[in-house]
């Protein structure tokens, strides 16, 4: 079986201009999202199926999940959705979180894996790019952007930005 390919990217030559990230060489891109975070958490990225969980409402474990396939201590996540540790304590008993949690939730998976695929699979530098302040969100850190649609989009279209090289 032979190796990937090595090669570096323009996508990943402005991306490091842009965040101040290290370049580096990455495998070909058959390599890099080996598995998505959608399927990592279980959870649909789209449609009828996505609409019918977000009100049915997650299964507790895709929080844990959604911990241990970005690297974020539990914590981080939690702060993140908004999820204060009485709710994680009821929602661990019951075994689902509602329908805005779960939205919420939802929102930070998007962006979680907007980040990984603008990093080019790295999960370590997407979750570091999360906490450092972008001027195309005033100055705020995409992690500080989840707590309204309206903010997570923004962080999605920053992404878009980048990845199309747009300095933002």
């Amino acid at each position: 079986m032979s190796r990937p390919k090595k090669v570096t990217s323009s996508k990943t030559k402005s991306v490091a201009m842009i965040t101040g990230a290290p370049k580096k060489s990455v495998a070909e891109p058959e390599a890099l999202y080996s598995v998505s975070l959608y399927k990592a958490l279980d959870i649909p990225s789209g449609g009828e199926l996505l609409f019918q969980a977000l009100h049915k409402g997650f299964r507790f474990s895709v929080y844990n999940k959604l911990a241990a396939a970005s690297g974020l201590e539990k914590k981080q996540v939690a702060q993140y959705a908004l999820l204060p540790t009485a709710t994680l304590s009821r929602r661990a008993k019951s075994g689902h979180f509602n329908t805005d949690e779960s939205d919420r939730l939802f929102r930070l998976t998007q962006v979680m894996d907007a980040a990984i695929g603008l990093f080019e699979g790295d999960r370590h530098a997407a979750m570091q790019w999360l906490e450092k302040p972008a001027p195309g969100l005033g100055n705020r850190t995409p992690a500080q952007m989840m707590g309204t649609s309206v903010e997570s989009r923004a962080v999605l279209d920053l992404i878009s930005q980048l990845e199309h090289g747009v300095i933002a």
